[in-house]
């Protein structure tokens, strides 16, 4: 009689359980498929949130935009419905005339840019894939040290490095000045290109060796298509930031005819007897936008994959 009172009593605990068991993957399952209207609420607020963060940073650009095709006394003036709509293009006129040297300007920011670009991404590369590939002593020191500098802000050492590159012979020379925006770029570059080699397997470049492959043929031909979302961040992060740099120019560079484009752009806000002439100010600002929204265009993809590696591997 016990045992078939316990049988039963055994019997009832295990429906219990199965009971429980299928009413929890049931509420799971309920839990797991989206209601309809839920779907909809939430892609309404995804479609709100985006559209609001591109009114955020596309208005201003817009009206940059207007502004550059619009006369000074129109910019400074009340603001008119009438008045509003005049165009033209005495603005760009004004900062390409031979007096102004914005196109003097423009062209050495492309050299340092594009100067800076590649030679960080190349040692940075290099960097990375002797931090991550080579095993030696006080490897994890180094690295740590190379992050460490990214932490100091270049102006606290900017009297430091004048008095270097002046003893250099290098101030006044677009050579110092690529030199000095490879050196602050670097420490993040070769941090982003440390990363992506890590994500790749050792397996890959083992196999390669054994088949006879030199290790400048593995870097070349054999991990160069993964580690280019990594390179390409590298060179687009530091082409910006040489690019947009101002206080380093100034400093460094004292030649009219040597100065960069954001310096370029400070002459003309001052103008004569120091009045501001809004008009060619933005148009030069237009001007300035173009290289890198252009180049950001052509390489976010390869930018969203480098930061996306880095973000990951620490």
């Amino acid at each position: 009689m016990s045992t078939a009172t316990a049988r039963q009593t055994s019997g009832a605990s295990g429906a219990s359980v199965a009971g429980s068991r299928d009413t929890r993957t049931l509420k799971h399952h309920q839990g797991s498929v989206n209601h309809p209207r839920d779907t909809r609420v939430k892609r309404t607020l995804y479609v709100i949130a985006g559209v609001g963060s591109a009114l955020i940073f596309g208005v201003p650009l817009f009206i940059a935009i207007l502004r550059a095709f619009q006369p000074n006394a129109t910019i400074v003036a009340s603001p008119t419905w009438s008045s509003f709509w005049h165009f033209g293009w005495q603005n760009f006129e004004a900062i390409f005339s031979p007096q102004q040297h914005l196109l003097t300007g423009l062209v050495n920011s492309l050299i340092v840019a594009i100067s800076t670009a590649v030679i960080t991404a190349v040692v940075a590369t290099m960097a990375g894939y002797g931090l991550s590939k080579f095993r030696f002593r006080g490897s994890r020191f180094f690295f740590g040290l190379i992050l460490l500098t990214m932490m100091v802000p270049f102006q606290a050492i900017l009297t430091p490095l004048y008095l270097q590159l002046n003893a250099m012979h290098l101030t006044d020379s677009l050579i110092g000045l690529i030199l000095f925006y490879v050196t602050v770029n670097l420490p993040f570059g070769t941090f982003v290109m440390r990363n992506a080699f890590d994500a790749i397997p050792d397996e890959l470049e083992d196999s390669a060796l054994v088949d006879g492959a030199s290790r400048t043929r593995v870097l070349l031909s054999v991990l160069r298509p993964m580690l280019m979302p990594g390179a390409a961040t590298a060179a687009l992060y530091a082409f910006l930031a040489a690019w947009t740099e101002f206080l380093g120019a100034l400093t460094f560079l004292t030649k009219e005819s040597l100065y960069t484009l954001p310096v370029a752009l400070l002459n003309l806000q001052v103008g004569a007897f120091g009045q501001v002439n809004y008009g060619t100010l933005v148009a030069g600002s237009v001007v300035a936008m173009i290289p890198c929204i252009a180049l950001y265009v052509g390489l976010q993809r390869f930018y969203v994959a480098g930061l996306s590696s880095g973000a990951l591997k620490g």
